[in-house]
């Protein structure tokens, strides 16, 4: 069963088209350079990765939902589509409907979410799935191969026999090459997810932005965005840490290969894990 949500003061219409116009403005900050690029076939391995991993398309995150309980004075229930319907108070979500035409979906991120969240952070792992990704491949090979490597293959592949491979999420492991899968001290499945991800790992912290907009509409919008934003500060280390030598592009490596650097990719670690925190009980919240 799932609890029901307060009911919610009406939102004027001045009030929630506001709320509307701050959240595509905010949006359209991370859209504006990444179409430019996709007009021009330019690519960055940092900045479009969250539109080209992800399935959310662009258009799907600027576009503005409030949330399961909110009431929206004067709003016209053509420009939200079927999901909403009007009552005397104002246009709000079928949020009964949705759940029960997603019940399977919104059970299993609720049940993720909270096993997640009831397990500690483990801050071992130090980026080494992403070298684990282009062990012992040739520059050639790699998947972000117009960006070089910080270290040749062969010193590549000795960081990563030298500290080995403890990654526990599933989305992260099936990228590795063939040769990187027995270094991992575990062996991910999608069946195991729920058992295995861990709140300090950075893909299942980037994925919040995922399970966000995979519950909208019962989660507003602004939710989807904050998912977004933590996702793109996230991607940025985890790309600082990997093999790719990115200065170029303004992204300092993080040097997980040094005592030095591991001390600094575990701090930021951390720092994001207690972030995200903050955001899966949210997303907890929302579902009631």
């Amino acid at each position: 069963m799932t609890a029901a949500l307060a009911p919610a003061a009406p939102l004027d219409l001045a009030d929630w088209q506001a709320r509307r116009r701050a959240h595509e403005k905010r949006v359209d900050g991370w859209l504006a350079p990444h179409l430019a690029r996709r007009r021009t076939g330019a690519k960055h391995p940092v900045e479009d990765f969250l539109f080209t991993y992800y399935s959310h398309r662009p258009a799907q995150l600027r576009r503005w939902h409030p949330g399961a309980g909110a009431v929206l004075r004067g709003a016209d229930p053509a420009e939200f589509g079927p999901d909403y319907r009007a009552t005397a108070s104002g246009l709000t979500l079928d949020t009964e409907g949705v759940r029960a035409r997603r019940a399977d979906s919104v059970d299993w991120i609720r049940a993720l979410l909270a096993a997640t969240a009831g397990r500690p952070a483990h801050l071992g792992c130090f980026g080494m799935h992403e070298w684990a990704m282009v062990y012992r491949q040739t520059q050639e090979e790699v998947r972000h191969n117009a960006w070089p490597l910080r270290l040749s293959p062969a010193e590549t592949a000795a960081v990563v026999e030298e500290r080995g491979v403890r990654c526990s999420h599933f989305d992260a492991y099936r990228f590795f090459t063939a040769p990187a899968r027995p270094l991992n001290l575990l062996a991910p499945t999608r069946e195991s997810q729920h058992d295995l991800e861990q709140p300090g790992c950075l893909h299942a912290n980037m994925d919040l932005y995922k399970w966000a907009y995979k519950l909208s509409p019962l989660v507003c919008s602004e939710l989807v965005a904050d998912g977004f934003a933590l996702a793109r500060e996230i991607r940025a280390l985890d790309m600082r840490a990997s093999p790719y030598d990115l200065a170029a592009l303004g992204y300092p490596p993080v040097r997980v290969e040094t005592p030095e650097g591991r001390a600094e990719y575990a701090a930021a670690q951390r720092g994001f894990a207690e972030r995200a925190a903050v955001l899966r009980a949210r997303l907890l919240a929302a579902l009631g």
